[in-house]
């Protein structure tokens, strides 16, 4: 994808693919839109993953590789658990710069801006992305990160917002949502030929987040 993404290379260069990738962002903005204003939140979050299938399933630029296509089903979800749903202040954090090196885009960096900390989970970085677009990043690692039947080795993203994947700001100053039903695998883990930022350290916690996207695949 182009520079204004986390997700920072990919094959995508054609005007067809750029119009194709343009209507994937604002189908997400759209859903995450509506997503936010929900009151019933397992309807929403059923919403959520019925989208990604179909955008999944149909748009040209799917991270999926061309022989996965034909026997994609869905994407593995969890069930909503409320339990999961979280609004948490951001906390001052000492600043550090992440380094994303990637093939077409060179060093993008990232700046930590503080941090959150989840009851019951942990600490998470909250990063803002230092180039055209910004935005906060929240990825997450958990520890069924790689398991058979588990996580993405290289963890999910939580709050991506420069891509749409926001589900807000909390009801306190300076706290935002999170809510871990919907964090979600990044395209590298479909296929490798994408750079995508990974969970760092400071992003990967001890306990087992059963909820959300899960991984099957074998990148």
């Amino acid at each position: 994808m182009p520079s204004a993404s986390p997700e920072l290379a990919s094959p995508v260069s054609t005007v067809d693919s750029g119009l194709d990738l343009a209507a994937w962002r604002r189908t997400i903005h759209g859903l995450y839109r509506q997503v936010r204003e929900a009151t019933d939140l397992a309807a929403a979050h059923d919403l959520w993953r019925r989208t990604r299938d179909e955008l999944f399933a149909t748009n040209p630029v799917t991270p999926l590789l061309p022989e996965d296509r034909p026997v994609f089903t869905g994407l593995p979800t969890a069930p909503y658990d409320p339990a999961w749903r979280f609004e948490v202040p951001i906390t001052p954090a000492e600043p550090h710069r992440m380094t994303v090196t990637t093939g077409t885009d060179g060093d993008v960096p990232f700046d930590r801006v503080g941090l959150v900390d989840v009851p019951g989970v942990g600490s998470l970085d909250v990063w803002r992305l230092r180039s055209y677009g910004g935005g906060l990043f929240v990825p997450v690692g958990d520890a069924l990160a790689g398991k058979p039947g588990g996580t993405y080795g290289g963890g999910r993203y939580l709050v991506d917002t420069v891509k749409g994947a926001d589900l807000g700001p909390g009801s306190e100053p300076g706290s935002i949502v999170l809510d871990f039903n919907f964090a979600y695998n990044p395209s590298c883990a479909y296929d490798p030929a994408w750079a995508c930022p990974l969970a760092q350290p400071g992003n990967r916690v001890a306990v087992e987040i059963p909820v959300g996207e899960r991984y099957h695949g074998a990148h």
